[in-house]
């Protein structure tokens, strides 16, 4: 897998805005959408009113391409991956960010350093074998009391697997729902889990994100995000 992606380091955003390229949005469309939300469920979830004080970690990170969208939302950020080659373009581009490689599933980090952690499009790649592993890792990175944010692709949503089949590097990707992540998030010890879809519409405008929050139990969102209490 750190092969795969380290053979994308330079071309990692024309590959992904080429499997969407039929919905006529932007990769960066769908990035602001994921950290709107990471912001918001810093104050939801008590963190801190604006994230002064958070310490978070994006797990499976990859270029980094998240991080400029993040930009003071947190104290500070650190993010890891397998792919080094994908580790060395994201400190080259996100200099405030700490990064670190990892070469298996263990995190190289110690227990209960971080308030949040976060894994954005991640899981999918992961054998499902393993998905337990993963999830239990977050889990002993993150501190009592913070939370964990999984983000994934639909897997009900017909454009959401159009845009994955035409993605050349999520061939192998097996997706999972959102009922599963919460399963996942129950099983590793995680508690007060919270799950909605978004992404529905192709609008980043507040008329559209309340519709889709009023919308969000349904499994009708491109993406979906579960999150939950250490």
């Amino acid at each position: 897998m750190s092969e795969l992606f380290d053979s994308y380091r330079s071309s990692y955003d024309e590959t992904v805005q080429g499997s969407i390229r039929f919905s006529g949005l932007k990769h960066d469309f769908f990035l602001k959408a994921k950290a709107e939300f990471l912001r918001r469920v810093v104050v939801e979830r008590g963190l801190g009113p604006d994230g002064s004080g958070v310490r978070a970690l994006d797990v499976g990170c990859g270029v980094g391409v998240l991080h400029p969208h993040l930009k003071d939302a947190f104290a500070s950020l650190d993010g890891c991956d397998i792919s080094l080659d994908s580790i060395l373009r994201a400190r080259e581009e996100n200099p405030g960010v700490v990064y670190k490689a990892c070469s298996s599933l263990t995190l190289p980090y110690d227990n209960g350093v971080f308030d949040l952690a976060f894994a954005s499009c991640v899981v999918h790649h992961v054998p499902p074998a393993s998905w337990l592993e993963f999830v239990r890792e977050m889990r002993r990175v993150v501190r009592p009391g913070g939370v964990a944010c999984i983000i994934e692709h639909n897997p009900y949503n017909p454009l959401t697997r159009l845009a994955v089949f035409r993605c050349p590097f999520d061939r192998d990707a097996v997706l999972l729902s959102a009922a599963k992540t919460a399963s996942l998030l129950q099983m590793t010890g995680f508690t007060d889990i919270r799950s909605e879809h978004f992404l529905l519409l192709p609008s980043g405008g507040l008329f559209a994100r309340k519709v889709e929050r009023m919308l969000a139990r349904l499994p009708l969102g491109a993406q979906h995000v579960s999150s939950a209490r250490a």
